[in-house]
C-alpha cells in the first residue's frame, strides 16, 4: 500500500489516465468535482458507470464505460467511488483490465480487495481523496 508522500506524489507524476468508478453525470457530486479537477490538471478520464451508459450519457465530454473490462486502452489509476463491501468486484475489473494502481477513496476502506490488488501487482492508495492528494502534493 502507498503511505508516504513521496510513493503518492510518483504515482500522480507517473499517471496519465485515470479511470473513474462510481462517477456521476450530476456536478454536485464528488465523483463528478474530483474528475473534473483531475481533467482540469490534464488527465484523461474515464467514465466508469453502467447506468450512464444504459442512458448514452457522457461525463466531461468522454464516452462512459460499464465496467473497466470494457475500457479499450491503457489506465494508469482506478479512483474508486463505491461503497467498501462493492470494491471487490472493481479491484478483479482493474486486475483483468491492465490497470497500474487503484485508488479507493476517503472512507473506502476495504484491506482484502487491498491485499488481492498488491498481490496482483497493482499498487493501492486507500481511503485518500485524490483531488486532495494532489494539491497537496503536486508541484504548482
Amino acid at each position: 500500500m502507498l503511505t508516504s508522500d513521496q510513493e503518492i506524489r510518483e504515482l500522480l507524476a507517473a499517471a496519465r489516465t485515470v479511470a473513474v468508478v462510481g462517477i456521476s453525470d450530476d456536478p454536485e457530486r464528488d465523483s463528478y468535482m474530483v474528475a473534473e479537477f483531475l481533467q482540469r490538471q490534464g488527465y484523461r478520464i474515464i467514465p466508469v458507470n453502467p447506468r450512464l451508459v444504459n442512458l448514452n450519457i457522457q461525463v466531461l465530454g468522454e464516452k462512459a464505460y460499464a465496467t473497466l473490462r470494457d475500457v479499450p486502452e491503457k489506465i494508469d489509476i482506478v479512483d474508486i467511488f463505491r461503497r467498501p463491501e462493492t470494491v471487490m468486484p472493481v479491484v478483479e475489473d482493474a486486475i483483468a483490465a491492465g490497470a497500474g494502481a487503484v485508488w479507493m477513496q476517503l472512507s473506502i476502506v476495504n484491506e482484502e480487495a487491498a491485499a488481492r490488488a498488491e498481490a496482483a501487482g497493482l499498487k493501492v492508495v486507500m481511503n485518500r481523496c485524490m483531488a486532495v492528494e494532489y494539491r497537496r502534493l503536486m508541484p504548482r
